[in-house]
């Protein structure tokens, strides 16, 4: 076995060295100092962090397994994690009747004026977030160990085929400012709604033409052909399209703009607990 060691003194070019990778999948870290594991734990980009302890042994629901860059493929829900189900199936809309949220996002409530008929699905947005998406939670909430499981917003590009309608565009670009995504529009119908956010208006043979010149990490489709896309950018397994009829679920919708974290951090040494992280995450 061989094993590569790399010096870096300065702390921040240490986590610069680390970042460097094209790949993420564990990341961890040794330190008994409180400022270093904040700086760490809000730069690292590595789909599961381990603070103080080893960086193996992934136990389902504690710590949900999967990385980050290209060290995963399509959509990066985590093994043993609570979104894994969500990509191995398909969602249609339905009528929605569970109870949304309060609207209170700056950016949504304007789209909101917009088309009022989209008031249902950004109350499910607010709702999720609410619930799941915009807070860190410990299911485990073990004594001698942390594990915390968050989500981060990731960039999207968004593309409204030919044909689809206006109303599924302002649904989606809803959910990805709910979301804190960095949002960049195509879309083959102009629209005054969309203000401060990047948009290309543009035929399907032109958005086909330009796409592999974006470099995406991840598209979400709204009508258009699934399988041209993914034949215009040459198959590539590090771009994820989300390609699914657009629905009114927040549960759903909000997933594409998000990206799955989970931290195992132990919380005691040589058995004596201490709360090194707590109020870091």
């Amino acid at each position: 076995p061989v094993v590569g060691v790399m010096t870096a003194p300065p702390r921040d070019e240490g986590i610069g060295m680390q970042k460097e990778t094209d790949y993420g999948l564990t990341a961890g870290i040794h330190s008994l100092d409180p400022a270093g594991l904040g700086l760490w734990l809000d730069t690292v980009q590595a789909g599961n962090l381990y603070v103080n302890r080893g960086i193996t042994g992934a136990i389902v629901q504690r710590q949900p397994f999967g990385g980050w860059k290209k060290s995963s493929i399509g959509a990066g829900t985590k093994a043993g994690g609570p979104n894994y189900l969500f990509g191995l199936g398909s969602w249609v809309p339905a009528h929605h009747s569970a109870p949304g949220e309060a609207i209170t996002h700056a950016g949504v409530r304007a789209l909101l004026a917009a088309d009022d008929s989209l008031s249902g699905a950004f109350g499910s947005d607010a709702a999720a977030w609410h619930s799941t998406f915009g807070k860190a939670q410990d299911v485990s909430a073990l004594a001698a160990e942390r594990n915390v499981f968050r989500y981060l917003p990731v960039p999207v590009t968004i593309r409204l085929s030919e044909g689809a309608p206006l109303s599924e565009l302002l649904r989606v670009v809803g959910a990805g400012l709910r979301a804190g995504s960095d949002l960049s529009v195509s879309t083959a119908v102009a629209s005054d709604a969309l203000v401060g956010i990047p948009v290309v208006v543009e035929n399907d043979a032109s958005w086909l033409a330009r796409v592999p010149s974006l470099n995406p990490s991840r598209i979400r489709l709204i009508g258009g052909d699934h399988s041209a896309l993914a034949a215009a950018l040459g198959g590539r397994p590090d771009v994820a399209i989300y390609g699914g009829p657009v629905t009114p679920a927040g549960r759903i919708e909000l997933l594409p703009f998000l990206r799955e974290q989970a931290i195992s951090i132990t919380a005691h040494r040589f058995g004596t607990p201490n709360h090194l992280t707590v109020g870091l995450i």
